[in-house]
Order: C-alpha cells, then sequence, then structure tokens
C-alpha cells in the first residue's frame, strides 16, 4: 500500500516551494482566465505539482472551453485530449492512487512536428510516458484551443464547469510558443535520485503563459510571471492555501486507500466524514509515527458526539479491526480517547478523562521511540501530562507493529442520527486557527503551543527526526 514510513521519507534540498492549493471538489473549486487574445495554439507546455485526494473519478487538471484537457480518468489513469478526443489523444496505462505522493506532470504540444508522435508529448516525473492504453495524434499544423482567447480552467471542465479537482496543486506553469521538455521545471537531487522542482521564474512564458505559484493569499490565482495573466478565484479562500508541497510533503488522512470504506473525506484528505447511522468508520494518517521520532496533530470535532464517538488516537493500520482503542482483539497497538472522555487499550479502560464535543480540539503527542502517548484538550493535558518532560503520558503502544499512525473514528452502532466529522491537522488545517503555533523547526499552524521535543509530520521533519 502507498504509504510514507519513516524509513523511505526523503527530503530532497534544494529550491523550495513555499505554497500549494488545496481543491476541493465538494465546493466546485477551480480558477478561469479567458485570454484577451489569441497566441500560439499550436505550440505550448503545460507544467504543474499535483497531489491527489480523491479517486474514481474524472478530474480536470487544466482544459479549455473549446473541449481540449489534460485530465485523471475514472479509472485513475491520465488522459490529454484534443477537442473532446476528436483531434488527437493520449491516454496512459500509468495510474495514479497514492494520497501521500506528490505527482509532477509536463505535457508539450507542438503540432507543427513532421512526426506525429513528436506532436504530443508527457512526462511524469521527469521521464517521458511511452506506455498508453491508446493514441491519436493531430493532424501536422492544427490549432487547439490551448492559448485561445476562450475560457481556461485550472482544477475543472472549462467547457461544462464541472469534473473538478480534488488534492492539491502548485507551480502551475503554463507557455505561450515553446515545446519544453521537464528539464525546465525540475531535475533529479543527486543524492537522492528524487525528482524536484527548480526555479521557473526565468523562463520566457510567452503571451499567454503564467506562472502561479499560489503565495499570495489574498490573490491565490495571481500571475507571477510578469505578463499579468491572473485568474480568477471560484470558492476558494485563503484557508485553501496550505505549506504542504513537493518539497514539504505533509501527513493527511488516507482517503479512499482505507480499508475501511464507510468513511468519507474531504478539504484535501484533512476531514474525516462519518455517517453514524449505523455504520462506523476510521481514518488513518498517510504516515506511520512508530519506531522514531516525537509527533504532534490537532483534531477539531464537528458534529455531536454520539454513543463515546468519535475517538481520537493511533492505531495499527495492517490488519486493522474494530474501534480504536476498545477492540479486544488488538490488545496493545490501538489506542484511543472517546468523546465521553474514556481512554481505552485493547479494550481496556486506561483513564477516564474530560469528555469533549463539537469544536473542542483533541490534542495528540506520541513519541515514537518509546510508545507513549499524551491525549490534550483544547490546551490542557489529560492526566497532568507533560510531554517535553516525557511524564503522565496515558498509554504505551509496542513499537513492533509495521504501521501505527494517527487515527480518527465515529460510530453509528447505537442508532444515532446525524454526522460526525473529525477535522485533522497536521500542520496545514482547513479550518480557522485563532492562534498560530508552530513546532521547534518552524513548520506547521497549530492551535496550542506544540511540546518541545515533537514535531509536524511532514517529509522535512521525518528525514530529520523519523
Amino acid at each position: 500500500m502507498p504509504l510514507i514510513l519513516p524509513s523511505n521519507s526523503i527530503s530532497a534540498v534544494g529550491y523550495e516551494v513555499d505554497n500549494s492549493l488545496r481543491f476541493d471538489d465538494g465546493f466546485s473549486d477551480r480558477l478561469i482566465k479567458t485570454f484577451s487574445t489569441s497566441g500560439n495554439q499550436r505550440t505550448v507546455t503545460f507544467s504543474t505539482w499535483f497531489k491527489i485526494s480523491a479517486l474514481g473519478t474524472i478530474r480536470h487538471l487544466f482544459s479549455n472551453s473549446g473541449a481540449d484537457s489534460i485530465n485523471l480518468a475514472s479509472n485513475d489513469t491520465l488522459e490529454i485530449q484534443l477537442g473532446g478526443s476528436a483531434e488527437g489523444y493520449l491516454y496512459l496505462n500509468r495510474v495514479f492512487r497514492d494520497p501521500s505522493a506528490w505527482y509532477h506532470i509536463v505535457f508539450n504540444m507542438d503540432t507543427t512536428q513532421s512526426t506525429a508522435s513528436n506532436r504530443l508529448k508527457v512526462y511524469i516525473n521527469g521521464i517521458q510516458e511511452t506506455s498508453f492504453s491508446a493514441t491519436s495524434y493531430p493532424t501536422q499544423n492544427l490549432q487547439t484551443g490551448f492559448s485561445e482567447n476562450v475560457q481556461h480552467s485550472i482544477g475543472s471542465r472549462s467547457a461544462n464547469n464541472d469534473r473538478f479537482f480534488d488534492g492539491y496543486m502548485t507551480e502551475t506553469v503554463f507557455i505561450d510558443g515553446q515545446q519544453l521538455d521537464p528539464t525546465s521545471f525540475g531535475e533529479f537531487d543527486e543524492d537522492t535520485g528524487i525528482w524536484k522542482p527548480i526555479d521557473v521564474s526565468g523562463l520566457t512564458f510567452g503571451t499567454n503563459g503564467f506562472y502561479l505559484d499560489f503565495e499570495n493569499s489574498g490573490s491565490l490565482g495571481a500571475d507571477v510571471s510578469g505578463n499579468g495573466n491572473n485568474f480568477t478565484v471560484n470558492n476558494l479562500t485563503s484557508i485553501d492555501q496550505t505549506t504542504d508541497t513537493p518539497t514539504n510533503n505533509y501527513c493527511t488522512f488516507l482517503g479512499e486507500l482505507e480499508p475501511d470504506n464507510e468513511t468519507s473525506h474531504a478539504e484535501g484528505n484533512t476531514k474525516a466524514i462519518f455517517n453514524v447511522v449505523g455504520s462506523s468508520g476510521n481514518a488513518h494518517s498517510s504516515i506511520a509515527i512508530n519506531n522514531n521520532g516525537k509527533w504532534y496533530a490537532e483534531f477539531k470535532i464537528s458534529g455531536t458526539p454520539a454513543y463515546g464517538e468519535p475517538v481520537v488516537g493511533i492505531n495499527d493500520l495492517i490488519g486493522w479491526s474494530g474501534g480504536i482503542g476498545y477492540n479486544a482483539s488488538r490488545p496493545n497497538d490501538s489506542i484511543g480517547y472517546l468523546s465521553n472522555g474514556n481512554i481505552f487499550q485493547g479494550g481496556s479502560l486506561l483513564l477516564s478523562a474530560s469528555s469533549f464535543t463539537n469544536n473542542d480540539i483533541i490534542q495528540v503527542a506520541f513519541d515514537g521511540t518509546t510508545g507513549r502517548i499524551y491525549f490534550g484538550k483544547n490546551g490542557t493535558w489529560q492526566n497532568s501530562g507533560d510531554p517535553s518532560a516525557g511524564t503522565g503520558y496515558v498509554g504505551t503502544a509496542p513499537m513492533t507493529s509495521d504501521y501505527i499512525g494517527f487515527a480518527v473514528g465515529g460510530n453509528g452502532g447505537d442508532g444515532s442520527t446525524g454526522t460526525q466529522n473529525v477535522f485533522a491537522n497536521f500542520g496545514n488545517p482547513a479550518f480557522t486557527i485563532s492562534s498560530g503555533n508552530s513546532d521547534g523547526n518552524g513548520y506547521g499552524n497549530f492551535e496550542y503551543s506544540v511540546p518541545s521535543g515533537y514535531y509536524a509530520l511532514n517529509s522535512k521533519n521525518l528525514a530529520e527526526y523519523g
């Protein structure tokens, strides 16, 4: 299963990407722009970095109202379509199903090329794709809708205002008049071999070219290429600007890769949605926290708790079964703090602490070297805990499991109606923070102070402490 484990987390150094934009298909998020004049409709390049949150639906990365598009298909492959496929297409065999990974795509087109296969090319993470389920190359000198003075959209199908992208995007670049290869946008790290971004500000963008870095929270569609090709923002706000980027990859929930499919997700897999009518479900972090490091996260409760749920804690994803903490079949590697205040491990009550309800924020500090876990509520650590000093922990998990991660759960076993939601804050919250605290390395945006020696779950911190 695609997961980030401490042993395989790598943070390449060099050029740093500061921000990304979080798209939620449930809110019809997108950016749109109609160019004032047409540019070069035969020769263009599009590049972006993206991280998926949803699977199994058609999601457009970039499109225009002339029915040209770059999209993820319902089988999670990538498709390039010109004229809605009537004028040309490339359908990749590669699938995109890892919600913990950043991908980079470069699509370049030059319909003036005499060799048909040179007219359309696509590269993923610096490597040209050559495995296709189907191809149809455009006729020579075809005028496409790319760079035409029609509406272009980032994050949706422009022609119909639908098929919205769900996930994260950053370093989104359009080149008008050049067919550039991936080395204009990225490079392989000489130590790790990982494909990573480079500074693109010195490129020649062309008349309708643009460069969106999403660094201006007050103008998320701002073009920083110098062309002033700013995009109009639809349904995206400053809360959707994140620091989850390909140079510092943050933890989220696993989303649709969960072994339990009774939970739905939103807000870039930082929100778990539990239907409490006769069903239950869990949501696990995409990054493991066992064996090394000390990690901190916050979870905001939204909705009315029922039947001692929701529950916040840690859980072993491998071979998961039952509720977090209170299932005796998982006696050691699952510890849960229930909304009624009870803290369980493997079905045994460890502690009766403060109950929590709607809008409360639950803090979790986990020492992956000792297995000690600490729970807090709205800034107060339960059991007089002091994670920095190593005292007042509520339980200890074994460090022999393959994958222990932060986890939340919901339960409708009592027949209660309504919805229980839990927002995760691994450092990039989809909810407003009134104070603003970071870890000792300056990472994360948390409501409460991060205990000394504990860190946000991201690739930079994992490289140093994981």
